[in-house]
């Protein structure tokens, strides 16, 4: 069991969710901050402020001041402009909080204040566009918000329209468009990770079970490969979640929700191709969100609809081992190690 500190976000307004964010060592977690649906949490650069999203109908995302025994003080909440905001980040300067509204398919941004409270919104964009998966993809569904390495663009990620918008971020807080990846007509795209050193760019399709790869830069990808996040024949219906790309670029991780699995991907010295090399079940049902400890040496899967945490140790060939048994939490969907 790690003794590393958390923070998870839960689904709240599900039978059986949580209270909101809760925070401690894995098998000592205790509720800090009382919020709805608190989605997707992230800390900025200097550690004294958590942002989290807040995925009602009217959605909001809201600040926190971090204390120093790891409790969290509400310093304000902002409206979105849209509903379900499901991701939130933190530019690279420090000075704005982006979201990504997945219900209304919108992008917000969101000035940050000395104090670590937010302003009213410097931008909102309102995607359009539609593709061939009638349930899943009648409209814009905006599903993160991506800077990469240099921190020099920023990406949308449009589940319903099959797209991935590329912009810069000015130093008002707008959005100046560069380009457009449309990924294949019904993939549903909803996260993208880069390769920390290589031109490359991965992104995960949730509608298809399949992995993008993609060439990158100077803010635009084009794809080079499409790989599935499942053994050939996997049976039943499969949505993929989150991924993650390890410190040297060298691995991916995905987790696939209906299979229950985490899928483990070897990437090419160029990071231009990738090759699924194990799937392992996630520890419980419904692996929403993956995250690596802050020393890269363990994975959490947050198993949403089980009501657990599990473990995983990673080895040097990027493999995964279950560690320990899964630890009981309601509706986790974020995990941020501090």
């Amino acid at each position: 069991m790690t003794s590393e500190r958390i923070y998870v976000g839960s689904y709240t307004s599900q039978a059986g969710g949580g209270d909101g964010i809760a925070f401690g060592p894995l098998d000592g977690l205790e509720t800090v901050a009382t919020i709805a649906d608190p989605s997707f949490l992230v800390r900025s650069a200097d550690g004294r402020f958590l942002y989290s999203t807040d995925e009602e109908d009217n959605g909001r995302i809201a600040a926190f001041a971090i204390q120093p025994d790891g409790g969290l003080e509400l310093l304000n909440q902002q409206p979105t402009g849209g509903m379900h905001p499901c991701h939130v980040d933190v530019d690279p300067s420090g000075r704005f909080v982006l979201s990504a509204n997945y219900t209304s398919g919108s992008v917000a941004v969101h000035p940050i204040n000395e104090d670590g409270s937010l302003g009213e919104r410097t931008y909102f964009v309102q995607r359009s566009g539609t593709g061939p998966n009638a349930e899943r993809q009648e409209g814009p569904h905006a599903h993160q918000i991506a800077f990469d390495p240099a921190g020099e663009y920023v990406f949308d990620v449009d589940l319903g329209s099959d797209t991935v918008y590329s912009s810069t971020l000015t130093e008002d807080g707008q959005f100046e468009e560069v380009d457009r990846l449309h990924i294949h007509p019904g993939a549903g795209p909803r996260h993208i990770v880069f390769h920390p050193t290589a031109g490359a760019a991965y992104v995960i399709n949730e509608l298809d079970s399949t992995l993008t790869v993609c060439s990158y830069a100077a803010g635009k990808l084009q794809t080079v490969q499409t790989a599935s996040t499942r053994p050939a024949d996997s049976p039943g219906e499969n949505f993929p979640a989150e991924l993650l790309i390890s410190a040297d670029g060298r691995f991916l991780y995905g987790s696939n929700r209906g299979d229950n699995t985490i899928a483990v991907f070897a990437t090419a010295a160029d990071g231009l191709s990738v090759e699924l090399v194990q799937t392992i079940g996630s520890g419980g049902d419904w692996p929403r969100h993956l995250a690596f400890s802050n020393d890269g040496q363990t994975l959490y899967a947050a198993n949403e609809r089980s009501d657990q945490i599990a473990t995983f140790s990673i080895a040097d060939d990027g493999r995964l081992t279950a560690t320990g048994e899964p630890v009981s939490w309601p509706k986790p969907v974020c995990i941020l190690p501090v």
